[in-house]
C-alpha cells in the first residue's frame, strides 16, 4: 500500500533574468511510494529532485497537484506530517557548544519526546563519540548523526538528501549497512543521489527526472534491462574503489 502519493505535483520558480516569466521546476510528477520501500531519486543537477523533497517535507510550497503523507495531506497539514517523516539535509549546523547527547535531548524535546539519546547514537554507531562536539566529528560521523538527529521523532519515512555526498568509500558503505539496517527495521526512506552504484545496491525502486519530469522509473533490474542491457564493454576487473576497500579492510570505522 502506497505511503507516499504525488499527483501532478507542480513548482515554479521566476526565470533569472527575467522576473514576469517562470519556469516549472517541478512539471506535474506523480508517483506512488509503497511503505516499507527505498525509494531512489535520480537525475542530473537542476532536474527537481531536491525540490520534490522540500515540497514532500513541508520545507516548499506547493504550486499545483497534491501530495499525501500516511493519508495525510502535505500542503493542508504540515504540522501533522512533521511528526511522521524525519530529514537529514545536505548541510547541517549544530550548537557547536553542545555535545550530541545534549543536541539529540535538544532535538527531542522540540518534538514533546523524552528520548534515549544513548540508545539514539548505538543505531548510528556513534554512541562512544556521545560527550563530542559535532565540530570534532569527521564527515561520515557527521553524517551519521544527522540521520540521529533525524530519527528523535521515530518517523515512519525518512527523507535523505544525497547522504554520500563528499564520503570517502568506507563511510559511504557504513552509511549504506545503516540505510538497510533502517530499512529492515520498517522504515520508508527516499533518497536522492547521484552516486549511481548507491541507487543500484540500496534502492527497491529509482525513479530518473530530468527538467522536472520522471522520463523513467522501476527497479533498478528493470531499467538496466530496458535501457542499458548492453554495456559497452564487458569489465575484466575490479575498479579502484574495491581496491581501497580491500586495502584498507571492511571492518574500519570512521
Amino acid at each position: 500500500m502506497p505511503i507516499i502519493e504525488l499527483n501532478n505535483l507542480t513548482k515554479k520558480y521566476p526565470l533569472p533574468g527575467n522576473k514576469s516569466e517562470s519556469f516549472l521546476a517541478v512539471a506535474g510528477i506523480s508517483l506512488r511510494i509503497e511503505a516499507g520501500e527505498i525509494y531512489g531519486i535520480l537525475g542530473p543537477n537542476g532536474a527537481g529532485k531536491t525540490t520534490t523533497l522540500e515540497m514532500l517535507e513541508g520545507l516548499n510550497d506547493i504550486d499545483g497537484g497534491t501530495a499525501t503523507i500516511d493519508g495525510i495531506d502535505v500542503q493542508t497539514n504540515p504540522y501533522k506530517i512533521k511528526e511522521l517523516i524525519g530529514v537529514q539535509l545536505q548541510a547541517n549546523e549544530y550548537f557547536d557548544n553542545l555535545s550530541l547527547v545534549e543536541l539529540l535531548s535538544l532535538f527531542g524535546a522540540l518534538y514533546g519526546r523524552s528520548i534515549d539519546p544513548d540508545e539514539l547514537l548505538g543505531k548510528v554507531n556513534l554512541r562512544e563519540k556521545a560527550k563530542a562536539k559535532p565540530g570534532n566529528l569527521s564527515g561520515g560521523q557527521k553524517q551519521r548523526f544527522s540521520i540521529a538527529c533525524a530519527l528523535v521523532n521515530s518517523p515512519k519515512v525518512l527523507f535523505l538528501d544525497e547522504p554520500t555526498t563528499g564520503l570517502d568509500p568506507q563511510a559511504k558503505r557504513n552509511l549504506w549497512d545503516l540505510v538497510l539496517q533502517l530499512n529492515r527495521s520498517g522504515m520508508t526512506i527516499v533518497l536522492t543521489t547521484h552516486n549511481m552504484e548507491e541507487a543500484e545496491s540500496l534502492c527497491h525502486r529509482i525513479a530518473i527526472m530530468d527538467h522536472g519530469k520522471i522520463v523513467a522509473e522501476g527497479t533498478p533490474q528493470n531499467l538496466i534491462m530496458q535501457h542499458a542491457p548492453e554495456p559497452p564493454q564487458a569489465p575484466l576487473h575490479g575498479n579502484i574503489e574495491d581496491v581501497f576497500l580491500a586495502l584498507t579492510g571492511h571492518e574500519l570505522r570512521e
